[in-house]
């Protein structure tokens, strides 16, 4: 199996394939949008704007499983935007961990490992995905999007 053949849903219900960013860079997050990680997303779509025309996309999922997000979708994609100016795509809410993992981090989290194994230990971990589908590094939540800006450069090319 490959990350193309995931599909996921966006923040308003439509459900598109993964494979729509073959030979892309992908950075997919974990997101929430009351948590202290949360000013992240202002990083994650300055990176996006600089970096989209080149083929690279941040991929945000909101997760409630550490229960720091809004009721739905709809409203976290909503707050995002208007609160740090997000256009990047917003997903619909989702687990990460556990038997209920969205097909997505269930992908990326056993493609990589973190400090606590495969699971995700907190909002705002962010996995890079190179061109070809495989998992390239993966950033705590603490990492800050701005420090590792020189991998995606070289990964791009």
């Amino acid at each position: 199996m490959s990350i193309y053949d995931i599909s996921a849903k966006l923040e308003d219900g439509t459900q598109y394939s993964l494979e729509r960013y073959r030979g892309q860079v992908m950075l997919i997050v974990n997101t929430a949008s009351k948590c202290g990680f949360t000013p992240q997303f202002e990083e994650l779509e300055a990176l996006y704007k600089k970096y989209k025309n080149e083929g690279f996309v941040v991929l945000g999922f909101p997760s409630n499983q550490f229960k720091q997000e809004v009721a739905t979708a709809e409203e976290a994609a909503s707050q995002c935007r208007m609160s740090y100016g997000v256009t990047f795509p917003m997903h619909e809410i989702v687990k990460v961990n556990g038997k209920d993992a969205h097909p997505v981090f269930d992908f990326v989290t056993s493609h990589s490992k973190g400090i606590l194994g495969k699971s995700v230990k907190w909002n705002f971990t962010k996995f890079l995905v190179g061109p070809d589908g495989e998992v390239v590094a993966r950033f705590g939540s603490t990492d800050k999007p701005s420090s590792f800006e020189d991998e995606i450069k070289k990964i791009l090319g």
